[in-house]
């Protein structure tokens, strides 16, 4: 099913979209027992599909985009996180940080897993069993700061507030069997920048939850970003950043479109 978080009178919940366009409330927890109701819901404000528990992100994790960064497939998954409070909406904008300036912000599609229940020490075997569903990221990332001047601090310059819009939906796990045979696609002011295939992965899906819950334990709601293809911004000659007045969509074949606009962040 295809769910979405919104903003109701009574504040955040989640509704089913029907086949037909309408909408139905969701009622418990879907990290645990929920079920669709037959009450029908006029949708407010569309919401991130869910506030991650963690962001843990996966670096590198294409082949072609490994090779337009100048290195090396990976031996093992590179790991780093974002900040769970650079979690954006559908619809509101990304935000060039002005205050702690950057001047090079790029964009990067992603699928996004979203772990259902406590999962440690998975096997390839069952992972998906851990999973909720699938959702589309754009990684937004301040080159400057993740690495050149700011000192290659990937954390840093992946973090900035509303440099994680998630959505438009949260997928569940039955609708997309094999999450790496998916299309994938970075949308930039109508020109399509990134278009690749989820299946171009080094580590698959299975394999990083594999990986990731064999030294921590992923917590539902965990938010696993499973890198980007090729395409992205600073590899580009000239390199693409993006700028205020910018649109940028992600779009993922089963999924939907997730589109921001691009302003400066305002400045109190």
């Amino acid at each position: 099913m295809k769910l979405i978080r919104h903003l109701s009178p009574a504040g955040p919940a989640y509704a089913a979209l029907q086949p037909d366009g309408s909408a139905r409330a969701v009622s418990g927890d879907i990290f645990g027992d929920f079920r669709v109701t037959d009450q029908a819901v006029k949708p407010g404000k569309l919401l991130a599909p869910l506030q991650p528990a963690n962001l843990l992100c996966i670096g590198l994790n294409y082949r072609k985009h490994a090779a337009e960064s100048n290195n090396p497939p990976p031996p093992h998954p590179v790991l780093f996180i974002k900040n769970t409070a650079s979690v954006q909406h559908p619809g509101d904008p990304i935000e060039i940080p002005v205050k702690l300036p950057s001047t090079k912000v790029d964009y990067e599609c992603e699928l996004a897993v979203v772990i259902g229940r406590t999962c440690k020490n998975a096997t390839k075997a069952d992972a998906l069993n851990y999973v909720l569903g699938y959702t589309c990221a754009n990684d937004v990332s301040a080159r400057d700061w993740q690495r050149e001047g700011g000192g290659g601090q990937w954390c840093q310059g992946k973090s900035f507030d509303t440099f994680c819009p998630l959505g438009p939906v949260l997928v569940t796990r039955d609708e997309i069997p094999n999450p790496n045979a998916l299309t994938i696609k970075t949308i930039l002011n109508g020109e399509v920048m990134q278009d690749w295939n989820t299946n171009d992965m080094i580590f698959d899906v299975p394999t990083l939850i594999e990986f990731l819950s064999a030294s921590k334990t992923l917590l539902p709601g965990t938010v696993i970003l499973t890198g980007t293809p090729h395409g992205v911004g600073f590899a580009r000659q000239p390199p693409v950043w993006l700028k205020a007045g910018d649109t940028v969509s992600i779009e993922i074949e089963k999924i939907g479109t997730l589109t921001n606009p691009v302003i400066n962040e305002p400045v109190s």
